[in-house]
């Protein structure tokens, strides 16, 4: 049974990091989702690459639900996403990884939910409204943090995430705001990726990967080139610090996660 996933990011592509791949058609309500499977270290996991394979979907029309719906289908529980930032705070440098812990969600248009009532496409016809107030998993920010320790990689323990819509860079104007409002980072893609595991009662965290200042604290024109570039110098330390997370996931699930829908409906 494939219990882990990985969702890779910009410049997180392939699966390179497991032995015995295997590709799999996954029929959801919302679309037939194409999933790789491997093996490490014994354990069974899911990749899935959230822009596709050669960064062909951009942000705003990536099928989310069809994602996350896919690997539950598999029985995923826990899901470990990278995620390509750009920094608002000067102490989180380019190179730097953050375990995230908040989100603030900037987006509009896309579907959030699972549970749309009557127009729900699948059996679960009701409306339900999770507890968000921490939206990453603590038991998998702690396998993250472990791992990041004892591999000594340049990283921080907290960060807020805060999500555009993209896919255009920022506005000066718009960093700025986002400082204030107390966002470390900058990123087109948490959303609404974070909110449908909850909603499924999967375990959800992210790690980011700092790309960049970004608008107004970058001193040069932002370009996607660099994410790319900076993203292929940090992809060995990416697959090193997710599979050590992976060891340091717990077999039983004590989190709350798991119990996301209880009290969310009526």
């Amino acid at each position: 049974m494939v219990r882990i996933a990985i969702i890779g990011g910009s410049g997180v592509y392939d699966p390179k990091l497991l032995e015995n791949i295997r590709e799999e058609d996954v029929k959801t309500p919302y679309g037939k989702i194409k999933v790789k499977i491997g093996e490490y270290k014994g354990e069974e996991i899911a990749f899935l690459a959230r822009h596709g394979e050669k960064h062909s979907v951009p942000p705003h029309k990536i099928n989310y639900r069809a994602n996350i719906w896919a690997l539950k289908t598999l029985g995923v529980e826990r899901i470990l996403s990278t995620s390509a930032v750009g920094s608002l705070n000067e102490a989180m440098k380019p190179g730097d990884f953050v375990i995230l812990n908040q989100l603030m969600d900037f987006t509009s248009g896309r579907p959030k939910t699972f549970y749309d009532g009557e127009d729900s496409p699948h059996e679960k016809k009701f409306v339900a409204h999770v507890d968000f107030t921490d939206p990453y998993c603590p038991e998998l920010r702690n396998a993250l943090i472990r791992a990041a320790n004892e591999l000594k990689f340049k990283y921080h323990p907290m960060g807020t995430y805060a999500c555009m819509d993209g896919p255009r860079f920022e506005t000066r104007a718009e960093i700025r705001a986002l400082k204030i409002l107390g966002a470390d980072v900058v990123g087109m893609t948490q959303v609404p990726e974070a909110i449908l595991a909850r909603e499924l009662e999967m375990c959800y965290s992210s790690v980011a990967i700092v790309t960049n200042f970004a608008a107004g604290i970058s001193p040069q024109k932002l370009t996607h080139t660099e994410v790319v570039e900076l993203m292929a110098k940090k992809s060995e330390e990416i697959k090193l610090l997710l599979m050590k997370a992976v060891e340091y996931i717990p077999k039983e699930r004590r989190c709350s996660c798991k119990d996301a829908l209880k009290g969310a409906t009526g």
